[in-house]
This record gives structure tokens, sequence and C-alpha cells, in this order.
């Protein structure tokens, strides 16, 4: 925790040198702030925007001790930085969000139990440590559901779906051995993700929900507004500002749900904690005078927060892949704010980008 608010000038260290690094590091230069990326890749996209680059692997301690040694604050911009390099970076400067966020989750079974024991609903799941808990999980929960590894699961990784007619011997063969859980797939009408800062002295600003479209389990759009009853809305915003609550959260922290619909025992379940700026929130870039990046720098360096306010309607579409080569396109279309994310590779599933589209307001 900072003593008070850090002043233009300072430095803010960031693990990862992926987009939302490169984001982050032109909103803190926007506002006069330093910026020192640490990354294990020659080549990432933050180091084009960042004042300092640190090229180093997680486990190298001595350069995770210079690094923090550098910067006034340090923050993530994905949450599977290894706990140990976080933790040890904290010995030596400030660090938003604290490591508990990223501990939780981190894993899907300790997040799903720090979310029912503050009575916030889940998906029905089984903890799995091996090949009988996996027969046992689909007779208490039945054949339809998510086996998803503990760890390292985004973008539809680590996770296998098993359907109707699946038996368990089938379940056994897509088990890899690693601890995971067998989450009961639920008949959801749509995704929403509440995104919110919060900083030290526990103010909070939300964002309006966007409503999420998935393709082969990788976002495809976002849209705002969601077109969801208030009421829905505002439960999920309840459910967020408690986690970021328990958690003492600073910084931008997003949380995904499932919408069941109105007239079910629960209109809402908690699909995931993602203790970071989220691709979910680009939207606010061009739709908000005060950004999800922005905000979370405001937060991690004790300023106060910025409204979540919009003033345009958005639509926001992730460049995926090959997708990447209609830049052209996307830069001529009107009504289009084409960002590049600025990658070495153009990759099948590689996020290249996003385009988003603003509307009025009605």
């Amino acid at each position: 925790m900072i003593d008070k608010a850090l002043p233009p000038g300072s430095k803010i260290g960031i693990f990862g040198g992926g987009q939302l690094g490169r984001m982050m590091a032109i909103a803190a230069a926007r506002l006069g702030f330093h910026v020192n990326v640490f990354s294990p890749q020659h080549v990432s996209p933050a180091f084009e925007v960042a004042h300092e680059r640190t090229i180093a692997p997680y486990g190298d301690l001595a350069a995770v001790q210079a690094f923090a040694q550098s910067v006034d604050v340090v923050t993530v911009e994905f949450e599977n930085i290894p706990l140990d390099t976080y933790e040890h970076a904290a010995k030596f400067t400030a660090i938003a969000p604290e490591p508990t966020a990223l501990a939780i989750a981190q894993d899907r079974l300790a997040e799903k139990n720090f979310l029912t024991s503050h009575n916030i609903p889940v998906a029905p799941f089984v903890e799995i440590n091996r090949e009988a808990d996996i027969v046992s999980a689909v007779y208490k929960l039945g054949p339809e559901g998510i086996l998803k590894t503990r760890r390292m699961g985004y973008d539809g990784k680590g996770q296998i779906r098993l359907g109707g007619r699946v038996d368990p011997d089938a379940a056994i063969q897509a088990y890899r051995g690693e601890p995971a859980i067998f989450e009961q797939i639920v008949p959801f009408k749509l995704e929403i993700s509440c995104l919110a800062a919060r900083n030290y002295d526990g103010a909070i600003v939300f964002y309006d929900c966007p409503k999420n479209e998935h393709r082969n389990q990788i976002l495809a759009e976002s849209h705002v507004p969601a077109n969801v009853p208030a009421d829905l809305e505002k439960l999920a915003q309840a459910y967020t500002a408690k986690i970021a609550e328990k958690l003492q959260y600073v910084g931008v922290i997003t949380v995904e749900f499932f919408a069941l619909g109105q007239g079910t025992e629960t209109p809402l379940i908690v699909n995931e904690i993602a203790p970071r700026v989220h691709n979910s929130g680009h939207w606010t870039i061009d739709a908000c005078a005060f950004d999800q990046f922005e905000n979370h720098i405001r937060a991690i360096t004790g300023w106060s927060l910025g409204s979540g306010q919009r003033h345009s309607n958005a639509m926001m579409v992730n460049i995926v892949g090959e997708d990447m080569d209609r830049w052209r396109e996307f830069a001529t279309s009107e009504g289009a704010i084409l960002h590049v994310y600025g990658k070495d590779e153009t990759r099948a599933g590689r996020k290249m980008g996003h385009v988003t589209y603003l509307y009025e307001k009605s």
C-alpha cells in the first residue's frame, strides 16, 4: 500500500508485456507516469510504449528485486504471474492488487470456495483429484458438464466439455491427471461482465455491464448497453463490490456472470473472477471519459477515481488471428475505431487488436 498519491513522474511497474500491459502503459503515460514493463519475452507489445523494459524469467528473483526497487508501485496485466514472483516484489515496493486476489483467481477450486463462502452463487461443481472422483461427479451432477483444470485456463484452455450422453468412462478418458473441477453446465440466457475500479480508501466506480458473445471460447464481441433489467445489473454490481471488499482489492477487477433469466431462483451466477483490466472493458477507451486502464492506474497510484459513466453506446469486436489481414477495412470503415496491439506474429486464436463502434445513447 502507498501512503499518499504518487505525483506525475513516479514509476509504475507492470508484470506482463501483452496488450493489457500496453494499454495500461499508454494510460499511465497520459497521466505523466513512467512505466517499467517486466516480461520474459524479448518482443512484447507493451515494450513499444514503455519508458523502460526488464527482460527476465519470472523466476529470476534478482531481476524481480531490481525491477521492484526501480518503481514506486507494481501491478499485473494478467492473473497467472507466479505468486512467488509477485510476493517477492512486495518486499521491495508497494503492489496492487494484493497477492490474495491472484492466488484465488489462479485456482478454480479456490475461486469457487471463496465465492460460496461469501454466499455468492456459482455453478454446481465437484473437486476432481483422481479418476474415481469423475465417476462420482458425473453421477452427482449429470453427464453434461465441463472438466476444467484448476490452473492456467483462459480463452477455453484447460477445458473439456462433456455433452449429453457421456458416460463416466468417456469422462475418465478426457481426464489428464491434473487437479481439476467438474462443473455442471447451466442453462444461461446470456453472459455479462461487471467491471469496477476500487481505490485504497474503498471508493468504488462501476462501468455499465457489457453483454459478451464468445466464439470458439474466445470473446468475440461486447455490447453496451447489455439491455438486461436494471435490477440484474445492480445485483452484478453488488456481487462485484462484495468480492472487491472481501479481497481488499485495489485496481480494476472484473467478474464474469451467467444470467439465467428473471424468475429463476438464482438469476445470476459467477463464472470467474479476473483481478485485472479485462477484454470485455476495452469499449471504455472510446465510450467513456475515464476508461478502465486510466482508472486502474488512478487506483494503484492513490489518485481519486474517474467516473465510469459512458457518453455513447458501443460495440467492441475482437480482431483474432487472420482477421488482422482486414486492417485496411477496419481502418476505413465509418464509425470504426481501430486498436492494433503490435504483436509480431499472427496466429489462429491470437488476439491481434480490436475495433470499437460508437452509437448515440438512446
